[in-house]
């Protein structure tokens, strides 16, 4: 993007790599910041940017406790997931001092089945319900009240599992291959809430850097390629329905192969 002057130029890099450096999530190697996301509104396109996460949470851990299921008609079954949260507390406000959208009920588990739109989850349990002889991913993880994932291994469970013709539940291995679980935006945004949008995924078996696997950001055409695993900013999206899809891809450009590598999502937003 055009940069108003060299200077401005000057001072967002540096900025860009005060942000990423004291992020402990950050995954390129030796340091090296080459986010091409790294860019400044100047003349009001699109633009994307990296964020520091506003609070960690060590020793924040999510488990899956169960997996059941009951048979419900002839071809569906309700299946229950439940968790142990262990030094998270649901439902609390987490600090912030930026102005994205916030959940009034506070701080939560994102429940992503099969990389749909995730269910926000205040108690630790949740039932959903799918077709008999069926696989399914589940990817779960605790996210701050703002919806900012955290991005740890503690923080994360993502499974496999099958429901079979007596809805029966059979666990399966544990995924292995690099997977890109997309989480927000989300939904529908309205007044202020519009005019900084969080822009938050989950990489699983994979990590990002500027030699290795990134991910492509395809926002109303636009694309971005991030090479940090951060959550970031996006600004300046018009009012009504917007497109954005992410895309796990290797140090090619190559999209990565696999099961949960791409996934795309229509938002709105409005004035009111």
């Amino acid at each position: 993007m055009k940069m108003n002057n060299w200077n401005t130029a000057l001072a967002l890099l540096a900025v860009s790599a005060t942000i990423v450096s004291c992020n402990p999530t950050t995954k390129n190697t030796d340091g090296e910041v080459r986010d091409s996301t790294a860019l400044q509104d100047s003349v009001g396109a699109i633009a994307v940017n990296p964020l520091s996460h506003s609070k960690e949470f060590p020793g924040a851990t999510l488990e899956v406790a169960s997996i059941t299921a009951e048979k419900v008609g002839a071809d569906s079954a309700k299946v229950t997931v439940k968790y142990n949260v262990k030094n998270f507390e649901l439902t609390a406000q987490t600090e912030h001092d930026h102005h994205m959208a916030n959940s009034h009920d506070g701080q939560h588990i994102h429940f992503i089945l099969d990389n749909k739109p995730y269910d926000a989850l205040y108690k630790p349990e949740h039932t959903v319900t799918v077709p008999v002889n069926s696989e399914h991913y589940l990817m779960s993880f605790l996210s701050r009240s703002f919806h900012e994932s955290i991005k740890t291994v503690e923080a994360h469970k993502l499974v496999k599992f099958k429901i079979d013709a007596d809805a029966k539940v059979e666990q399966l291995a544990a995924p292995t291959e690099p997977s890109l679980f997309y989480s927000r935006p989300k939904g529908e945004y309205k007044g202020d809430d519009t005019k900084q949008l969080l822009l938050d995924f989950f990489v699983a078996n994979s990590e990002l850097s500027a030699n290795g696997n990134k991910v492509k950001a395809e926002i109303n055409g636009q694309e971005f390629v991030l090479d940090q695993w951060v959550p970031y900013e996006i600004l300046n999206l018009p009012l009504g329905e917007n497109t954005i899809k992410i895309t796990l891809i290797d140090k090619d450009g190559n999209a990565v192969s696999g099961d949960n590598v791409s996934v795309e999502r229509k938002i709105k937003l409005s004035a009111e």
